[in-house]
C-alpha cells in the first residue's frame, strides 16, 4: 500500500514544526499557526533535530508537556536547534527547555500557577507584545518556574510569584512564554502567536485555501498522469471534498463508487445519487452490498473487529468495482491504480499514524486497510482539520448542504450498534436517528452543534411502561457534541425542550425502544463515537 498523496511539507510552501512534548494541547497549537495562515505540522520530541531541520522548518514551535525539565528522564531536544538559525517560540514546558539548555534557571520554587492569571508586560513594544495591554490575562498550567533567563535573552513579562514569564532574543529569534497562548483564555495569545510568526520568523500569511487547492490539484494531477482512479464516496464531508478536490485535477478520469453497505442513514442514499452528482457532474457508481456486508458483520460484536471488516469489505467491493469500470472502457481504457480517500488529520493521529501517538481506534481509511491493498492511496486531505475541509469544499464550490454536513464515520451505523449489527436493529436506528436529526434541525441547531451521534444499545434492555403495559425494550442514547476539529470536544448543552421532543418522538415512534438518554461526557476522557 503506497500512498500518493502529496505533502504540503514537501512543497514549496512555508512549514511551521510543532514539537509535541507530550501537550494536550500540542494539536491546538498546529490550529491556531494554520488559522494565522501559515502551514504547519507536529512531530515528536523524539525526532532527531537533523530530521527537523531536513524538512526545511521556517520556524519551530516547542508545545508544554507534563514533565519538570530536571527530572530524569524528562523529554529533551538537542542544543543544536537552538544553534541552527531557525526562529523558535517555547510554550510552556518548551519555553523550560530553551531557557535550560541556554543557560538559565528554572526550579521549582513553589510559584505554582493554575488557569487564568494576571500577566505584567514589561516590554509592551517587544517583538512578541507589541499592541497588547501591559496586563492581560493568560492561561498558566505550571508547577516549575523560571527564575533567570538565559545571556542574552531580554525578559519582557512576568507574574506575581513568576519573576520571568516571557523573554525574547530577537539576535538569535529566540522567543519563549510561560503560559499557553494557544487556548482562547489567554485573550490575546493569538496576536501574540502572530507576532512570532511574522515578526519574528518573518513569515507571511499565505497558506490559504486556494493555495491547497491550487497545489493538491498540481500534485495530484502529477502524480496519477493518465491512469485512473476511483473514490468511496460516503456521501460525508471528508469523502465528498477529496473526489471534487481530485476531480478537479483529472476530471474524468475519477469515477465515484458509492457502496450502499445498509449501514446508512435513512435518506443519504438519495442525497448522494441527487446532490453530489448535481453539484460536481461526477462519474458515480452505485453498488447493492448490503447483503454482503450484513453477512460479514453476522455475530460480531467487537467494535474494533467490526471496522476491520466494514474496510476489509469497502475494499473488496472497490476492487470488484474497478473491475468492471476497466471492462465497460474498454481495452483501450487507462487502468485504474488510484484510490481516493478523506483521511483527515485526526483519523490518522487516533489511529496511531501521527508520530509519537497512541492507536486509540482503527479508522477504515488508516488502520483497517488489508495488507494486500492493491491501489496506491490519494489522500488529499490527510493533513487537514474538518473545518479546513469545508473551507477547501466552499473554494470548490460545493453546496452548503453537503459542506456543511455533520460528521458522520465511514463504518456509518456499524459502530453506532453496541452489540451484533443486524437489519433489524438498523432500520430501528435509522428511524431514531432520522428524528433526532429532524428535531434538531428545526429547532435551529444544526450549525451550533459538532455532529449528534445516536447510539443503540443493541445488548442492553432495561423495563418501561408504554401504554399501561410492561415494556422491556432498548435504550437509545444521544450524544450530542460541540468541537472544532474532532480532537477534543464537549457535550453539546441542548435546550430541555428539543430533547424532550426527540426523546417522546422516539419512543413514541420507533418499536422496541422505551428510554433515552443523553452522554454528557467530554472527549476526553470518551471519544466522540461510542465503537
Amino acid at each position: 500500500m503506497a500512498s500518493a498523496t502529496p505533502d504540503p511539507a514537501d512543497t514549496a510552501v512555508d512549514t511551521v514544526l510543532v514539537v509535541d512534548f507530550g501537550a494536550q494541547y500540542a494539536q491546538l497549537i498546529a490550529r491556531r499557526v494554520r488559522e494565522a495562515r501559515v502551514y504547519s505540522e507536529i512531530v515528536p520530541h523524539s525526532m532527531p533535530v537533523s530530521e527537523m531541520l531536513a524538512k526545511n522548518p521556517k520556524a519551530i514551535i516547542l508545545s508544554g508537556g507534563p514533565s519538570s525539565v530536571y527530572e530524569p528522564g524528562a523529554p529533551t531536544v538537542d542544543k543544536a536547534l537552538f544553534e541552527a538559525g531557525v526562529p523558535v517560540f517555547g510554550m510552556c514546558y518548551g519555553f523550560q527547555l530553551m531557557a535550560t539548555s541556554l543557560g538559565g534557571v528554572v526550579d521549582n520554587s513553589g510559584a505554582r500557577e493554575y488557569g487564568r492569571t494576571p500577566l505584567a508586560v514589561s516590554q509592551t513594544g517587544s517583538t512578541l507584545f507589541e499592541g497588547t495591554p501591559a496586563e492581560q490575562p493568560v492561561w498558566m498550567s505550571h508547577g516549575d518556574a523560571c527564575s533567570a533567563a538565559p545571556e542574552g535573552f531580554t525578559v519582557t513579562a512576568s507574574t506575581g510569584v513568576v519573576p520571568v514569564a516571557a523573554f525574547e532574543n530577537d539576535a538569535k529569534r529566540l522567543y519563549g512564554v510561560q503560559y499557553h497562548p494557544e487556548v482562547m483564555h489567554s485573550t490575546y495569545g493569538q496576536q501574540v502567536l502572530e507576532h512570532f510568526l511574522y515578526r519574528g520568523a518573518g513569515l507571511a500569511p499565505t497558506w490559504t485555501t486556494h493555495n491547497v487547492v491550487e497545489e493538491q490539484v498540481a500534485a495530484i494531477r502529477a502524480q496519477v498522469g493518465t491512469k485512473r482512479a476511483i473514490c468511496g464516496l460516503s456521501g460525508g464531508v471528508d469523502s465528498a471534498v477529496a473526489a471534487a478536490l481530485v476531480q478537479r485535477a483529472i476530471g474524468d478520469q475519477l469515477t465515484c463508487v458509492y457502496v450502499d453497505h445498509g449501514l446508512m442513514r435513512k435518506g443519504e442514499t438519495e442525497q448522494v445519487e441527487k446532490d453530489f452528482v448535481a453539484a460536481t457532474g461526477v462519474k458515480l457508481k452505485v453498488v447493492d452490498a448490503e447483503e454482503r456486508f450484513l453477512t460479514a458483520l453476522a455475530g460480531v460484536t467487537d467494535p474494533e473487529e467490526k471496522r476491520k471488516i466494514i474496510g476489509r469489505e469497502f475494499i473488496r467491493v472497490f476492487e470488484q468495482a474497478q473491475v468492471e469500470i476497466i471492462a465497460e472502457a474498454g481495452a483501450s481504457g487507462e487502468p485504474v491504480e488510484f484510490l481516493v480517500q478523506g483521511t483527515l488529520y485526526p483519523d490518522v493521529v487516533e489511529s496511531g499514524g501521527g508520530s509519537g501517538t497512541a492507536n486509540i481506534k482503527s479508522h477504515h481509511n488508516v488502520g483497517g486497510l488489508p495488507e494486500d491493498l492493491e491501489f496506491k492511496l490519494i489522500e488529499p486531505l490527510r493533513k487537514l482539520f474538518k473545518d479546513e475541509v469545508r473551507m477547501v469544499g466552499q473554494e470548490l464550490g460545493l453546496p452548503e448542504e453537503i459542506v456543511q454536513r455533520q460528521p458522520f464515520p465511514g463504518p456509518g451505523l456499524g459502530i453506532r450498534i453496541v452489540g451484533e449489527v443486524t437489519k433489524d436493529r438498523l432500520d430501528l436506528l435509522r428511524e431514531a436517528d432520522a428524528i433526532a436529526r429532524a428535531e434538531l434541525t428545526a429547532a435551529g441547531l444544526d450549525r451550533e452543534i459538532w455532529q449528534c451521534p445516536v447510539v443503540l444499545l443493541a445488548d442492553v434492555r432495561s423495563v418501561g411502561v408504554q401504554g399501561d403495559g410492561r415494556t422491556y425494550g432498548h435504550p437509545i442514547v444521544l450524544r450530542p457534541v460541540s468541537s472544532e476539529d474532532a480532537m477534543t470536544a464537549d457535550w453539546s448543552r441542548l435546550p430541555y425542550e428539543v430533547l424532550e421532543r426527540i426523546s417522546t418522538r422516539i419512543t413514541n415512534e420507533v418499536r422496541d425502544v422505551n428510554r433515552v438518554v443523553v452522554d454528557v461526557t467530554s472527549k476526553p476522557p470518551g471519544t466522540i463515537e461510542w465503537e
